[in-house]
Order: structure tokens, then sequence, then C-alpha cells
């Protein structure tokens, strides 16, 4: 796969000493030293004096935590720059609220050609609805208004952007006053995304970099295709990301590929592998994740874009094209869908081929107990999102609002996928839910449903190694000698050990059971502070003054 990185300065030989190093190489480390952009060495502060001498650099870390950086394993970086740079609704406590928003950003960006926001969300607002055309063609004077909901697969708009359709009305997911979904969100997605120049591309690609970068994440899997944003911004990024300081990007591309044509266009791209958002359905917020029964505050089962004849038909040319496939699929419909398609794949080409090349499913929420057998048989990984369930999960919350309580409590069954030994890797699918690894470790430490946790050790593996391990990678994601220096110092308080089970927790704070700590994530505790954050042995944020 395609990765950028930018161009690397002369490399330092550097020792970090008087901290935590959170390494298996050695669970009481306390200093480590980073020799051309990998871990040379990792151990304690006493064979540290060995190396003082000879290096470029001594760090004193002061009492900091090293751990290594984080991989976002699902990002839509431009537009969580324009989330960031822009109108963002996602803290609108109502309809109320967001409309006041609407009005402030309308007044404060009287040049913007089309006004970008990101993020509402009705099911945490009284009123229950988002807001109706006349209600934003008021809020933002007439002008063209685009405000996808926070999952961004439906959007409401203003009547001056769809004035800029041509035959707007007759695509289907066309409302005359509701979100717009399907084919009629597609296209005033891309009407209102053609007005972001150049620059304002670039800025909010740095914007949304910096931020992750801030939060001690070195990578980020970008997650792009043409049903989501185009090759220019996908391209932009990639190139952006390889000339400038940041962390590493990896691009996505999710295109359907049927032939050696389709994957040369692939490769063209700089994104070896065609997967990410290639969508089977879409999502439960907006009524359209694919089903096996209704939803239970609608009359329908949801879409289904791909069907298991489409899946196996893209596995195949991928597996044979020597790339890396998957698919978004969230409803159990899907998943169904997916899981079938992959074993006619695995038929045809054979099952050891198919799992060597490491296919991977985004989201993957609503699992059974025959699809969780799949993606074991089958090695697949599971890039989820732990956030979704702190976001919507509950009694009370959004997944049991569309399900109803029985199957909301089925949704993102994390501890039976690592019982069955499913690879995860952890993201955000920001600005779906926002850049935030401790609170996605959290969020699957302390997930609402008691049975699907997982330890706080088992989910911070899934932030760091899962992501790399997702791109194929074993050697890096992890503090040992030889690995890729990505790493990150951080401000926290006591390390713990924290596992669903009190028994295993016991055990592991035992100084002899020899497991690293890390910060405590009880709900309420604050996180970890991010000093520094180093991709390839070159720092690319540092908190100054701390």
């Amino acid at each position: 796969m395609t990765e950028s990185t930018a161009p690397q300065a002369e490399h330092r030989t550097v020792l970090l000493r008087g901290g935590e190093v959170h390494s298996p190489a050695d669970p009481f480390a306390t200093a480590m030293v980073v020799e051309r952009g990998h871990i040379a060495w990792v151990g304690s502060e006493g064979a540290a004096d060995a190396f003082a001498t000879g290096v470029d650099e001594v760090i004193d870390l002061e009492g900091a935590l090293v751990t290594p950086a984080f991989t976002d394993a699902h990002v839509h970086t431009t537009a969580t720059g324009l989330a960031l740079t822009g109108l963002d609704l996602s803290g609108a406590r109502s309809l109320t609220e967001a409309l006041d928003l609407v009005r402030a950003h309308s007044a404060a960006h009287p040049a913007d050609t089309v006004l970008l926001g990101h993020g509402w969300d009705t099911a945490r607002w009284p009123e229950q609805r988002p807001p109706s055309r006349a209600q934003l063609d008021e809020a933002s004077g007439s002008r063209p208004l685009y405000l996808p909901r926070v999952d961004v697969h439906s959007a409401v708009v203003t009547t001056a952007l769809l004035d800029l359709v041509p035959g707007i009305t007759d695509l289907a997911g066309y409302h005359p006053d509701a979100p717009l979904t399907a084919a009629a969100h597609h296209a005033v997605r891309a009407a209102a995304h053609a007005a972001i120049t150049p620059a304002q591309r670039a800025a909010a690609q740095r914007a949304a970099l910096a931020r992750a970068a801030s939060l001690g994440i070195g990578t980020v899997h970008e997650c792009a295709g043409p049903e989501i944003s185009d090759e220019d911004d996908f391209t932009s990024l990639l190139e952006l990301a390889g000339a400038e300081p940041g962390p590493r990007v990896v691009g996505y591309w999710a295109e359907r590929v049927e032939g050696a044509k389709d994957a040369r266009r692939i490769r063209e791209l700089r994104a070896i592998v065609a997967a990410g958002d290639l969508f089977v359905d879409r999502s439960l917020g907006s009524h359209t994740a694919c089903l096996h029964t209704p939803y239970a505050d609608a009359a329908h089962t949801g879409t289904g874009h791909l069907d298991s004849a489409a899946v196996a038909a893209h596995v195949t040319a991928c597996t044979e094209a020597g790339l890396q496939a998957g698919f978004h699929a969230i409803g159990d419909a899907a998943l169904t869908a997916v899981t079938d398609g992959i074993r006619t794949a695995a038929d045809t080409l054979g099952l050891a081929r198919v799992r060597a090349a490491r296919h991977r499913v985004e989201h993957a929420e609503m699992l059974t107990p025959e699809t969780i057998a799949a993606f074991a048989e089958f090695g697949l990984t599971a890039s989820v999102q732990p956030a979704f369930d702190a976001a919507w999960g509950g009694g009370d919350g959004m997944y049991a609002q569309r399900l109803g309580a029985e199957r909301a409590r089925t949704l993102n069954p994390y501890a039976a996928l690592l019982r069955a030994g499913v690879p995860l890797a952890f993201g955000s699918d920001s600005p779906v839910t926002p850049l935030d690894p401790w609170g996605t470790v959290r969020a699957a430490a302390f997930h609402r449903t008691p049975e699907h946790r997982v330890s706080a050790r088992a989910a911070f593996t899934a932030h760091t190694r899962g992501g790399w391990r997702a791109i194929g990678r074993d050697d890096a994601g992890v503090l040992v000698p030889g690995a890729p220096a990505d790493y990150a110092l951080w401000r926290t308080g006591e390390l713990v050990v924290q596992a669903p089970d009190d028994r295993v927790a016991r055990w592991s704070t035992d100084p002899r059971s020899g497991t690293p700590g890390l910060p405590d994530l009880t709900p309420g505790t604050e996180l970890p502070r991010c000093l520094r954050t180093v991709v390839f042995g070159q720092t690319v944020f540092e908190r100054l003054n701390e």
C-alpha cells in the first residue's frame, strides 16, 4: 500500500531517559535510543548510561510516558479539516441552537460561494427532527448551504444549493423537505465541494493533520473514493503529506476492481489498496444500513449497494492483482453479503490466498456469531470505531431508537471478535466522531454493553499496532528494536492495568506479571496530554513550555 511521509531531515541519534517506556521488550523500561528513524534499544535507566556519551541528543523525559504513536485506521482528512475550520454542529444541543450557529457562520463568511458545515444529530436534540429547508434558507440568508448529518450519509441543504444541481428532483433519494440520501445527496455534495478552492482544501488538510499530530497520532488511513470525495482531493492530500512534516498518510481508494486495468488505475492514484468505504450499505442513523429485519422506527430494511456476487468479484479481482480489498458494511444483512461473497472468492482462489491478502471491513457493527466466525476464517480485519458506541450506544441511544434495545445490545462486539482471533484496527471515521485516540481506547474498555468490553491493553494495541497490521506490517506500532520510531510522549498520572475481568486485573497489576501499565482511563478521569509526536524519528508536534 502507498503511504505518504514528508522528506526526512538528517537523522540524529537520540537517547530518551527518565520516563516510562511502554514496550513489550522490557515492561520496566525507562529509556530508549532512536537511531536512523528506528528504535535501536529499549531498557533500564542504569543501562542508559552506556549510551549517554555516544548520542547526538539526550532527552530527559521527566517522568513522561512514551508509547507507540497511534494509528487512526479510518479518517476523511479534508472533511475533518473543513469541520475544524468551518461550521461544526456536533456540539449543538437543539435545533434552535443549530440554526443560530448557521446564522452566525453565514454572517462571518460573506465571501464564501457555498457554506459548508457538518455534524448535526437529531438523536441529541429535544425536537428530534432536522431543520426544514425554509428554516435553513432563512438562517443562511438564502445562500447555498450543505449540511451533512453526523454520519455523512444524508444531508440537509438550502434551496440555493439545489438550484446549482440541474435535475436534482429526479434523482433517487430526493425529498422535498427531508434529508437527501443516495444519488441526490451525492449530487449536492459534489456541487458543494466543487466550490472549495485548492487553497481552502490544502488549509483544511493541514488543519486535520496538525490536529492528529497534536493527539499523538502518527499515521492516518485516508479512506477516500469516488462516492466520498474525488481524485484531486485524494492525490493532493498524498502530495501535501509527502512534502510537509506531519503524520504518515496511507491512502485507501474505494472503487470496485474487475480486472487488471482497474488495478492499474488504483495504483496510478498512489493507492494500491482498493478498500475503505466501498459501500455495501450506509448508516444506521440515516436508516440506510442494510438489515435482515426492519428498523424499529421505520418500516423498511435500509438499502444494499453490493450483493454477495459483487463482493466476490471484487475480492477475487483484488486478490489476483495483489491488492487488499475492503468494504464499508454496518447492517447485519450487509455483513452477511460480505462474508458470503468472500466465501465464494475463497472457494475459487483457495482460503490461503484470501487470508494472506488481509482484506478488511470498515465499521462491522451488526455482527452475528456466524459473521464473526467468518471474519476469523477468512482473516478479515475489523476496522472499527469504538466512539460510535460511546456516542450512540446504551439503552436510550440512537442504536436503541433505530433497532430496539435487544438488537442494539449486539452491536460492536469487540470482546467476541478478539476471542475469535479477529484482528482489530481502531479509528475514528473523523469527522463522524472526532480524532481522539485515548478516548477511543476508553470507549472500547468501557463499552456501554459490558460483555463487549476489552482490556485497555487490547484496545491500545488495536489503536497502535492494529492499524499497522491492517496494512500488512507486523514490524511496527510497537516500541521494540528495529521498529520504526513512531512514538509519542505523554504527561499522565499513575499507570495501571485495566481489564474487564477483575481477576485478570489483580494479577496483571502485580509486578511479577511483567505487564506494561497504561494511563487510568476510567470515565471521568483526565486523559493523557500529548507533549510530543515523532514519526520515523522526526518530531511532527511539540507542546512548548511543558
